[in-house]
């Protein structure tokens, strides 16, 4: 087991984000540096407005810092441009939002499969039914999203995250827009996945009951880290 840990995946050195309202600076995030291995499970957590979400969009490159590196799998985010930086998305980095975002104009399995095909993979819809299969969603994979429930949306799109087997996964809560026993099971399932697949789990979370269920928890508190805690 402490073998797969021995080489980051992720590595934030001075992550630093301000914006300006007038003349005045605001600081997001202030000088984070954290390493994240390969296979890790870890939990973000921090109350609202402690600056969780910014971090998780500057570790994917969604968003540009005012001061402060990320390497990807030993890659200078922000020496590449912002195709480059899609690319890299594309290739290792997988997402699931609170809000789903998947297009309601496409099926599931067309929703699943369009990174695929976006990322040139001639067995899109072949990847895109295993898993919906695995995620349980294998008879509804023709339905659209309007015709799902919350949980079914929800694991859509934790099977669009997996389908194109990134090495890192990131959530920004989950579970917030699910009910407690629905949140329940997504979050179950995305730990079956982690371990199965053995992708790494960047988790951002307000819930600490969620947050001890990874090995690894990461505080936040306006915008500074102030804990690194593993069990």
């Amino acid at each position: 087991m402490a073998e797969k840990f021995m080489s980051p995946i992720v590595r934030a050195s001075g992550l630093t984000k301000q914006v300006f309202a007038g003349a005045t600076a605001l600081t997001i995030l202030q000088d984070v540096s954290l390493d994240i291995a390969r296979g890790e499970a870890v939990a973000i957590l921090g109350a609202s407005g402690s600056g969780k979400t910014t971090l998780l969009a500057l570790l994917a490159g969604l968003d540009t810092p005012s001061g402060g590196t990320v390497h990807i799998d030993g890659i200078d985010l922000f020496a590449l441009d912002e195709d480059g930086r899609a690319r890299l998305r594309r290739e290792r980095v997988g997402f699931v939002f609170q809000s789903f975002q998947l297009l309601p104009a496409l099926s599931a399995q067309e929703n699943v499969m369009l990174p695929l095909e976006l990322a040139g993979k001639s067995d899109a819809r072949e990847r895109a039914s295993d898993w919906l299969r695995r995620v349980g969603l294998g008879p509804r994979r023709g339905h659209y999203p309007r015709q799902l429930s919350g949980g079914e949306q929800q694991r859509v799109a934790v099977a669009r995250a997996f389908a194109a087997e990134p090495q890192l996964l990131l959530a920004d809560e989950p579970t917030g827009n699910l009910d407690p026993a629905t949140g329940e099971e997504v979050i179950s399932l995305m730990f079956e996945l982690n371990r199965v697949a053995g992708t790494t789990l960047l988790l951002v979370t307000h819930d600490e009951l969620l947050a001890k269920r990874c090995p690894r928890r990461i505080g936040l508190v306006a915008g500074r880290l102030m804990s690194d805690d593993r069990r």
